[in-house]
């Protein structure tokens, strides 16, 4: 799950488009009950996510992007340092201003979270679900929004479909691996200085539900 960057996305799946990898990152980070636990807290979804989108910045940068005061970037940006999303960034920056950047692509759940019986790691787990689940509700009414401002070639090759299908877990699996593999081709052969070409947001959706 996770788009924070929102790559969100179980380990046998993964966050949507991927950013274009920034030097030093790694490919996604697991969560487990700890560090789920850590990045349980709406402003550190959105500094993550932040990162992981736009590059590198500062707490007061970040302030001023999301609207919060920099004693609270700071202190949540300290947070998520500690548990290891993000890094400082010493190519960046004089004297005391502090530089911090994302050490990984995406986020992924670990499948055993679910099961976990402590209750704050479930309470954990429905708040970045829902955040996640947020992001991707904006960002859509977003573009409904704003399409008329894009050229007609975008209204064109945008895609805003749903699906029914009948389907055992491990055939929805199945399914879920061959997208990904497909939109990871796409990722790894992008051009961004092609003409016309625009970061795309792609969002993956599938889950069980009760005929009614």
């Amino acid at each position: 799950m996770p788009e924070p960057e929102e790559q969100s996305r179980e380990p046998h799946a993964q966050p949507h488009a991927q950013p274009h990898a920034q030097p030093g990152m790694l490919p996604s980070r697991t969560l487990d009950p700890r560090s789920l636990r850590a990045i349980a807290h709406p402003l550190r979804i959105q500094l993550l996510r932040a990162l992981r989108r736009h590059g590198p910045a500062t707490a007061s940068q970040l302030a001023d992007r999301l609207g919060e005061s920099s004693g609270a970037t700071s202190y949540h940006l300290r947070q998520l340092a500690a548990h290891g999303f993000i890094t400082d960034d010493p190519t960046r920056g004089k004297g005391r201003e502090r530089w911090w950047k994302a050490a990984h692509r995406g986020t992924a759940f670990d499948e055993t979270l679910h099961k976990n019986p402590d209750p704050e790691v479930q309470g954990a787990l429905d708040l970045v679900m829902h955040e996640i689940a947020t992001i991707h509700t904006q960002e859509m009414s977003t573009w409904v929004a704003t399409r008329h401002t894009w050229d007609d070639a975008w209204y064109g090759a945008s895609d805003f479909s749903d699906f029914r299908l009948t389907l055992p877990p491990e055939r929805l699996r199945e399914l879920n691996l061959r997208i990904h593999a497909l939109i990871d081709e796409y990722s790894d052969t992008a051009d961004p200085d092609a003409p016309g070409a625009a970061a795309v947001r792609m969002h993956l959706h599938a889950f069980p539900q009760h005929e009614n």
